[in-house]
């Protein structure tokens, strides 16, 4: 009894240690300060002129970025007035792996991207993935200013999915950091 006891205690250890192993560090997130915080912004594009704002911030004890955005369009001779909310959370699998980001909104949309960071140029895009019969979207942020960013959004048809064309162009102001 007394050797079942001690075998089960090394066994106990041993998956413990494994276990503490397995655990990664988070991600480092460094090259995304320059999107870190509370932005404002207007911008123009096929829904019309509008207003919004959105965050960028650490979230799960710094496991993933999450972007929670919102716009505001004012009514028009064709349509009332109305609010998109969106979030994406960005997430790298593997500590040395690609980042990749997923993306939610309030109109049922869920895209899947592979993102490419530049901190030196002070660029962020997210390119979505192909699938057959679906538009392509790219969403990219280029930081002007350390205040300052601008953003674009365009969407390629489905039978020329290299061809983008911009949907939505705006820009955005820090407001906290």
């Amino acid at each position: 009894m007394r050797k079942l006891g001690i075998t089960f205690g090394f066994l106990l250890c041993v998956l413990a240690v494994s276990y503490a192993g397995a655990q990664t560090s988070a991600p480092d997130w460094q090259d995304w300060g320059f999107l870190m915080g509370e932005w404002t912004g207007s911008g123009s594009g096929d829904p019309g002129q509008g207003a919004g704002g959105f965050t960028f911030k650490t979230g799960l004890q710094g496991r993933v970025v999450e972007r929670t955005n919102y716009a505001e369009y004012p009514a028009t001779k064709e349509r009332p007035a109305y609010r998109h909310d969106d979030l994406m959370v960005i997430y790298q699998e593997a500590a040395k792996g690609p980042v990749r980001a997923i993306y939610f909104d309030n109109e049922g949309h869920v895209i899947h991207y592979a993102v490419e960071i530049n901190p030196s140029s002070r660029t962020a895009i997210f390119l979505s993935e192909a699938a057959n019969g679906a538009p392509r979207y790219r969403l990219s942020y280029i930081g002007k200013t350390p205040d300052l960013v601008n953003i674009k959004f365009e969407v390629a048809p489905a039978d020329k999915p290299g061809q983008f064309q911009t949907y939505i162009e705006a820009t955005a102001k820090r407001a906290v950091q």
